[in-house]
């Protein structure tokens, strides 16, 4: 029997740093050959973008399979398990898959589907990785204070659930074999203890954090941990193993086309204004600027706004600006639309 291929599981909440990371690997295989499931949420396939539109050798576009329907664990049957097998019947088959879920992805039924009898004997889940906006974290975002917010469920019987985001901050870390405490850049040494104390209290026994910028860690650090996840899910607590699925409809994306973008700062200013005065996690999307060759990425978590120009525009492209904005269930499309639209 051929030995089984190793998949990677890159999880973690939005905005956290998956798809960075995942480009450095890219950057620097090594001479692997990789095949990627980028699992996006919303209308608008960014994150696979980023990755076929990054003009780096050894990233074709055959290599790169979108779901793009919603997350992994709520289709798994339907889309993610005809996609594995599609991979390992290739003849040029990858020395390693590596899977990015949605950031509002619960990742153990995703590791549950490889021990099913269509892939157990071909693959193998060799790590679950979580990747941790630490810079949030440490401001006191996504679960600061668990034992406050548990403290004050408990007291008080309105507060009877759990936040979404809470819920999946816990139940990344808990599934993990490795986490990278990402971002650690735009935060100094008495930040990063906090956060790795904080971190700690959700972890299994053994498992290991790393801190990074930019998602920049080999795949000497991140490939190779041979945890076999799909043979040890009962180590890896989660609130749905009674069968109930976490609801998605706890979350909402739209896509929102917007004009040529003329004042970029404008544009970034009144981003960070619609965030403040709506219930949004996460903007991400590509600008037109005219005058510029290049297509502009932007992306947002929280008040902090990333741009920059990752691709020259095709011949034959419609240039155009689009955003997706991600939060909670119910947010009020019109009044983001004038918002940012301005």
């Amino acid at each position: 029997m051929s030995e089984k291929i190793p998949a990677t599981v890159i999880t973690g909440f939005l905005g956290a740093g998956k798809t960075s990371m995942i480009r450095h690997l890219v950057e620097n295989n090594g001479g692997r050959r990789f095949a990627f499931i980028i699992n996006e949420f919303g209308d608008l396939g960014v994150d696979r973008e980023l990755l076929t539109g990054c003009g780096i050798e050894g990233c074709s576009d055959e290599d790169v399979i979108e779901l793009a329907n919603g997350c992994i664990c709520c289709t798994v049957a339907d889309d993610f398990l005809p996609t594995i097998e599609a991979i390992l019947a290739r003849p040029d088959k990858p020395d390693h898959i590596i899977i990015e879920t949605s950031g509002l992805a619960l990742p153990k039924p995703l590791v549950k589907a490889f021990a099913w009898p269509e892939v157990r004997t071909r693959t193998t889940v060799d790590g679950v990785i979580a990747v941790i906006d630490a810079a949030a974290v440490s401001e006191g975002r996504f679960a600061d204070d668990h034992d406050a917010v548990q403290g004050q469920r408990e007291a008080d019987e309105s507060l009877d659930h759990e936040s979404p985001l809470e819920e999946l901050f816990e139940e990344q870390l808990q599934c993990a074999d490795m986490v990278v405490l990402n971002k650690t850049d735009l935060m100094d040494e008495a930040g990063l203890v906090k956060v790795r104390e904080t971190v700690s209290s959700y972890l299994r026994g053994g498992v290991k954090t790393v801190a990074s910028a930019h998602g920049q860690l080999g795949a000497d650090v991140l490939l190779g941990l041979g945890a076999a996840a799909e043979d040890d899910l009962d180590s890896r607590p989660s609130h749905h193993d009674d069968g109930h699925e976490h609801d998605h409809d706890d979350f909402d994306s739209f896509v929102l086309p917007l004009s040529s973008v003329e004042d970029v700062d404008a544009l970034e200013e009144r981003i960070i204004a619609a965030v403040r005065d709506h219930d949004i996690l996460r903007v991400k999307g590509f600008l037109d600027i005219p005058g510029k060759p290049m297509r502009q990425v932007i992306q947002g978590v929280g008040p902090r706004i990333q741009r920059y120009f990752d691709r020259d525009w095709k011949g034959g492209e419609t240039r155009e600006s689009r955003l997706v904005v991600i939060g909670h269930h119910g947010l009020d499309r019109a009044a983001i639309a004038a918002a940012i639209a301005g």
